[in-house]
């Protein structure tokens, strides 16, 4: 996977998980928000930040220990 530098990009892979209905008013407030936050992290940086979630750690679940093989 390529490192994401759109802020958009990077909103939809983020929300992709929760399959939100893309018509509602509040699925519009939360993509306003976080495209806010990502826009005031650059400004303070002063460079275009770049997200790579390839790099991101795998979260390991042992289901065995859980009772589920």
């Amino acid at each position: 996977m390529q490192p994401l530098n759109n802020p958009e990009a990077i909103i939809d892979f983020c929300l992709a998980p929760l399959n939100l209905d893309t018509r509602t008013e509040a699925e519009r407030e939360v993509r306003r928000r976080l495209e806010h936050v990502i826009k005031t992290f650059r400004a303070r940086l002063a460079q275009p930040v770049a997200v790579d979630f390839s790099e991101m750690p795998l979260q390991v679940i042992n289901e065995a220990a859980h009772g589920q093989e």
